[in-house]
């Protein structure tokens, strides 16, 4: 998937960051892609997804609602416009405190509301602060390519689009799905995600219900899952 485009990602041009001075993302455009002249007929064939998706950017606001905060940059659904688009926007690790990026199906808002997400769920990584640096885009890029690029063994339906936020008490990563009750699937992906991002058995990670965060009332949420399990083998084979 990555090595699909590189090469006339290059030859294009389309490896160019838009400036910390805006330290946002590029504007949306309609106009059609351009004619690369020169370049092998391979090079020039669009490979398709299976699912459209949108990219959403949120900078933090006091003096506005989170909702207007929000703003949808751009919708792609080739393997060529995920790449022109990742490489046009800020990384991850270059936003500003309290911005967030989200990648959602087409049709999904980014919020526990929409009915996609209602019902669902999210694995949740927390960003080792003192690794930031070599952990935040790599989680971020590894976790936009598994989901793109439909690498959850067929459980593609079940997700609805990931998260980045990032804060100054800690950066986040997080798989949203939509229905919090399958935990069967949603352990499959979770270990999945943990494979992809390359994740320790020292650091687990988490999953919980969109509804528990919406109605918590301290700074944790109790998880539905956690990988790898605190249970001992005994318990965990007696649910089996």
């Amino acid at each position: 998937f990555r090595a699909m485009t590189a090469e006339s990602l290059k030859a294009s041009g389309d490896d160019v960051k838009t400036s910390e001075e805006e330290n946002t993302v590029a504007k949306p455009t309609s106009a059609p892609a351009k004619t690369i002249v020169g370049l092998p007929q391979e090079m020039l064939v669009r490979h398709p997804l299976q699912s459209r998706w949108a990219l959403w950017y949120l900078k933090a606001d006091r003096n506005k609602e989170w909702e207007d905060c929000l703003k949808m940059v751009s919708v792609f659904d080739t393997v060529e416009d995920f790449w022109a688009l990742y490489n046009h926007i800020q990384t991850a690790s270059g936003l500003n405190m309290g911005s967030d990026y989200y990648m959602f199906k087409e049709g999904i808002k980014p919020m526990w509301e929409d009915e996609a997400n209602v019902k669902g769920g999210r694995w949740l990584v927390i960003v080792d602060k003192q690794r930031r640096t070599q952990l935040l885009d790599h989680y971020w890029l590894e976790l936009l390519m598994a989901i793109v690029g439909e690498q959850f063994e067929g459980f593609g339906e079940f997700i609805c689009g990931a998260v980045v936020n990032v804060r100054q008490k800690g950066d986040k990563v997080s798989l949203w799905t939509r229905d919090a009750q399958r935990d069967d699937i949603n352990l499959r992906i979770g270990q999945i995600l943990k494979a992809k991002l390359e994740i320790p058995d020292s650091e687990p990670i988490r999953y919980e219900v969109h509804k528990d965060s919406s109605v918590r009332t301290s700074s944790t949420v109790k998880p539905r899952i956690v990988i790898p399990s605190k249970e001992t083998p005994a318990v965990a084979a007696a649910k089996v």
